[in-house]
């Protein structure tokens, strides 16, 4: 078995899961950019992802702030850097795309930066909406900026009880 998906409905829409013998592999949402294709995803499956499905209902419902679930993205070394980069940006934190690339040592590498966060491929779970503009704007998201405004909000020390949401 190469990679096997499910797919699971959420606050923000529904999510495909995709995992390997490794671990999760991919977390995409319903018409993000940079979607692979999906044969990539090999067989539709209900089983399996019971862990992933539990801690994401957990993190929705505010009961979580960290991930756990063993996680095998596919990228370059590079982009592999930035991804773990990205979660160790705290819950209810947001960095800007300099402050990654400061955290990586090279501001230089800032338009890498950005491009390695927009092609992530586990969403939600490696935080890329937690990384901002200089000023602190909402750019970029692949899953776009509605759903990134979503995480945000939930992540917000002062997020009381938010409701499903509109994707």
């Amino acid at each position: 078995m190469d990679a096997e998906h499910t797919v699971v409905d959420s606050p923000v829409g529904p999510l495909t899961l995709v995992r390997n013998p490794e671990g999760l592999c991919g977390l995409y949402m319903h018409l993000q950019r940079h979607l692979p294709d999906g044969a990539r995803f090999g067989p539709r499956t209900d089983t399996g992802f019971d862990d992933v499905t539990a801690q994401l209902t957990e993190y929705f419902a505010g009961e979580r702030a960290e991930f756990t679930v063993p996680l095998a993205p596919r990228g370059t070394e590079f982009q592999q850097r930035v991804w773990a980069a990205l979660r160790t940006i705290p819950y209810g934190e947001t960095w800007s795309y300099l402050q990654l690339a400061e955290h990586l040592g090279n501001v230089a590498a800032i338009r890498a930066v950005a491009a390695a966060n927009g092609r992530n491929p586990i969403g939600i779970i490696v935080p890329c909406h937690r990384v901002v503009g200089s000023n602190g704007s909402l750019t970029g998201y692949a899953g776009g900026l509605g759903r990134k405004q979503f995480l945000l909000d939930l992540e917000s020390p002062s997020a009381v009880g938010i409701q499903d949401g509109l994707f």
